[in-house]
């Protein structure tokens, strides 16, 4: 049996079989149950190693050829697929429970399985095409047969896809520079189209418009999917760049652009987000201001700066999580999701308002919470680094914390003869609660997620030795 065919094909494979099972309950329990055996055999059954069982003996192969290109899963990466695969299975399980299951658990699960191929494909510059296969994939995903794109789509779309071009065109550079080592006019060349196609990749000011667009248009639920999938896969992509390319990883001026990028998005999504009369775009601008943080814990390499990326991932699906999960049930209740039509929504709905305005605060790094360990780790290391790039990173979590302020005042401003009700189904408070309890676990024991995040470094065989 070859590792590719249990964590790609199969994937794949059972997300296209769910598009013709209606049943919204069993395609999340399917594409939910699925992708959590996929995350624990990830964890415990060993690649290129022989296992018996009575008389029948079988090894999972790490090699799987197709078309001329290899598909390579080792057991470095098993980590890393454990942590893709049982973050999909939270967001399947809970899809339900908002009414989307019929759209996000099938193609959601095609699209984690072409991302996982991504990752393992070689030659390594293949991994763009895989990523353009799932951003096109993102259309049914968001749209039903209705619905017409809108602005937020459209330029998701066309900004992920100009990223490939560049990335391409970087490859082909590529082949010069291993034949030509001191070749600096091709670095030079190669650096600019590769940073181009990265800072179309991640979201970049000032091409990072499509996310607040996106989280303003569409589902919040299936958005926060998308936000979550695709910054994260983008950022593994762009480390392991990093990882393969010496040119790359010792060129000195790579920390400080790494620091300048990084806490321009900090600082803007933190600054933007106080200022937003809508919920949506307020979510969307902290995922600007998460990857903003990525980028400066990539720019701390020669410290920790790698554990501190992979640290960053477990609170981000929390709070991200629970967050679009609160403002889907918001969102079926109100208008829209601007502050003026979502007034007062705690009393009637205070299980979604309370988990929103967690997951929005541990975002920020609200002591306590998930996100606070890390945040705090990262601004310790920036400051002995530079003060001024810990101060913006440090001025842009007061900005969202400034957000969620605004927020609790407007979802609790009703008026006083307005009952407090919870009009939440059961099995939505169930899932509010147990994420609302995982954001306080991991903020009082942080220690609970590194027996899987000590392993995840071993993925980068250069950053992470």
């Amino acid at each position: 049996m070859n590792a590719s065919t249990l964590w790609i094909f199969l994937p794949i494979l059972t997300g296209a079989l769910l598009l013709f099972l209606r049943n919204q309950r069993w395609v999340a329990f399917v594409a939910g149950g699925l992708s959590f055996l996929l995350a624990l055999t990830a964890w415990l059954l060993p690649i290129e190693t022989t296992l018996a069982l009575g008389s029948y003996a079988f090894k999972l192969s790490s090699t799987f050829e197709i078309l001329g290109r290899r598909l390579i899963l080792t057991t470095n990466e098993q980590p890393i697929l454990t942590l893709i695969y049982g973050a999909a299975a939270f967001w399947f399980i809970a899809s339900p429970s908002v009414d989307k299951a019929h759209r996000l658990a099938p193609l959601g699960l095609v699209q984690v399985g072409v991302l996982v191929a991504a990752l393992a494909v070689e030659p390594f510059l293949y991994a763009a095409l895989l990523i353009e296969v799932a951003v096109l994939l993102t259309t049914p995903l968001l749209l039903s047969g209705r619905d017409k794109p809108g602005r937020g789509l459209l330029r998701f779309i066309t900004f992920q896809t100009l990223a490939m071009p560049f990335i391409l065109f970087t490859g082909w550079l590529l082949r010069g520079i291993e034949a030509d080592p001191g070749a600096s006019a091709l670095i030079r060349q190669a650096a600019i189209l590769l940073a181009t196609g990265f800072v179309f990749l991640l979201a970049v000011f000032p091409f990072h418009t499509w996310i607040p667009l996106l989280s303003e248009e569409t589902s919040p639920y299936l958005t926060g999917f998308v936000l979550w999938v695709f910054p994260t896969s983008a950022l593994l992509f762009a480390t392991g760049f990093v990882d393969r390319y010496a040119w790359i990883r010792t060129a000195p001026q790579l920390p400080q652009i790494l620091s300048t990028v990084g806490a321009l998005m900090v600082a803007g999504g933190g600054l933007m987000a106080a200022f937003q009369n809508n919920l949506g775009r307020i979510m969307g601008y902290a995922v600007i201001l998460e990857t903003g943080f990525s980028l400066l814990t990539l720019s701390l390499l020669k410290t920790q700066g790698i554990d501190l990326f992979f640290l960053l991932f477990v609170p981000r699906l929390l709070a991200l999580a629970l967050w679009a999960l609160c403002l889907d049930i918001l969102r079926q209740n109100a208008a829209s999701l601007s502050l003026q039509d979502v007034r007062g929504l705690a009393r009637p709905w205070p299980f979604a308002s309370v988990g929103l305005i967690f997951a929005h605060l541990s975002m920020a790094g609200l002591p306590a919470l998930a996100g606070f360990p890390i945040r705090l780790a990262i601004l310790e290391d920036l400051a002995t680094v530079s003060l001024s790039v810990a101060a913006w990173a440090f001025i842009g979590s007061v900005g969202l914390l400034a957000a969620a302020v605004r927020t609790i005042a407007i979802l609790v401003a009703a008026p006083a003869e307005l009952a407090w009700e919870a009009r939440e189904s059961w099995p939505q408070r169930l899932f509010i609660i147990l994420g609302g309890l995982a954001l306080f676990g991991l903020g009082a024991f942080p220690q609970w997620v590194l027996p899987l995040l000590n392993r995840l470094p071993a993925i980068f065989e250069h950053l992470g030795g």
